[in-house]
């Protein structure tokens, strides 16, 4: 991915650097040659000749980019279950993901980390993103899932005879659990993505309660991706589920929905982030029912909703990491609703905007590995920037109207945004 060439400075706005650092009202941020050179108030900041570009923030934010920490590019306005693995071709299914690429890059997120992807096709998203032929997050690819045999994705009667092999690799076993991993390494895959648990969507087979792999598939799983220096996360919602995932050795949970202090101080101990995806559990209950959605499973979500904000307060309180992201695709939840996880989390969960922009920009970063490259607007990283009209802070929904973002910029490029096809 290409940087931007020269020198350019931003100003008249408010910095809201991601670190949890009190915002800085009347600042400025000067990049050179797509990096960060100075970050802070703009009557330090040195002169940039007239030369610069110059940026006028109109007194609204100048912020990271988001960073999307459980992203499914290939999930397209899912409705049922055959929508996630026999409704589209795999040639099919690679335009949606480059298009909900593009969206996600215009509604203010540069950078995500993919949570599961039908044929492998984030990895090669990836690339076709990194070498400019298409616009999108940077990424973090996952690849196909795994899932124990009879486990919450495993959900074609065997009668079917349809398989699953587009979506997850199925496993008996610690020795299939290894075989699995060493085909998605050899794919390109970067993070390993798990099913321990199962989930409310299922409630007959494998529901929010039940483990869906045992601790010696999981550790096998661990043990040979970390062999391979992967990462490995997982769906993870009983509390049982969470724990042994954590004594597994996992380095990221996804959803952590119902946790004991037993399993809070394991992922203390370990300083394992969580990405809760709670947005999704709300537009289930309340859009469920237009799309035939059982009550069962709608009592699910509602229980679902109700522990993991709980899990998620306890772990911010305590001092734990947490990633906003979460499940867009389905059609009740569709791709573009990102930053509605955003406010959600401010007016429904109870965090801080503050609190919630670092776990949106700071600790994605963290998750995917790359803090040092960008998720905060400091000195030496990417200008990966989000320029917003508005004071974020005051009104975090200002982030769900793309038409309020002034430009969003990866390596200091403009990339979408109102400056995006303007002459500056």
């Amino acid at each position: 991915m290409k940087l931007a060439t020269g020198v350019m400075k931003i100003a008249n706005g408010t910095l809201v650097d991601g670190t949890g650092s009190p915002a800085v009202r009347d600042a400025a941020v000067i990049v050179k040659d797509g990096r960060i050179q100075y970050a802070g108030s703009a009557a330090g900041a040195l002169d940039v000749g007239p030369e610069a570009t110059q940026i006028d923030a109109r007194g609204g934010t100048i912020m990271p980019g988001l960073v999307e920490a459980h992203f499914h590019p290939t999930y397209f306005n899912v409705a049922e279950l055959a929508d996630l693995d026999i409704k589209y071709p795999v040639e099919y299914v690679t335009i949606l993901a480059s298009c909900n690429a593009k969206l996600a890059l215009e509604c203010g997120y540069t950078a995500a980390r993919s949570g599961g992807s039908l044929h492998n096709i984030d990895v090669w998203l990836k690339k076709a993103i990194e070498e400019d032929l298409v616009p999108g997050p940077r990424l973090a690819a996952s690849g196909r899932e795994i899932c124990g045999a009879g486990g919450l994705m495993d959900w074609n009667p065997e009668h079917m005879k349809l398989g699953m092999e587009g979506l997850i690799l199925l496993i008996n076993g610690p020795d299939e659990g290894r075989r699995a991993v060493r085909k998605l390494v050899k794919d390109g895959a970067e993070w390993i993505k798990t099913y321990p648990t199962g989930d409310a969507a299922a409630p007959d087979a494998a529901d929010h309660h039940t483990l869906c792999m045992t601790f010696e598939e999981m550790a096998a799983v661990v043990a040979e991706a970390h062999n391979y220096r992967r990462k490995v996360t997982g769906h993870c919602r009983a509390n049982e589920g969470i724990k042994n995932a954590l004594r597994a050795g996992f380095d990221s949970l996804e959803h952590g929905t119902f946790m004991d202090a037993e399993a809070l101080d394991l992922l203390l101990s370990r300083d394992v982030p969580v990405v809760p995806a709670l947005y999704f559990e709300k537009a289930s209950i309340d859009f469920g029912p237009k799309y035939g959605m059982p009550q069962a499973v709608i009592d699910g979500h509602q229980e679902t909703l109700d522990g993991g904000a709980e899990s998620a307060r306890m772990i911010l309180r305590a001092g734990g990491r947490l990633g906003m992201g979460g499940d867009y695709g389905f059609a009740w939840n569709p791709h573009g609703d990102y930053a509605k996880e955003l406010s959600f989390f401010v007016n429904f969960v109870g965090f801080t905007p503050m609190e919630t922009l670092v776990c949106a920009t700071k600790t994605g970063s963290e998750i995917m590995g790359r803090s040092d490259e960008f998720g905060t607007v400091t000195p030496g990283k990417l200008a990966d920037l989000l320029i917003v009209d508005g004071d974020v802070l005051a009104d975090i929904t200002i982030l769900e109207n793309r038409k309020k973002f002034i430009a969003v910029m990866q390596g200091g490029v403009i990339k979408a945004g109102g400056l995006a096809t303007a002459n500056i």
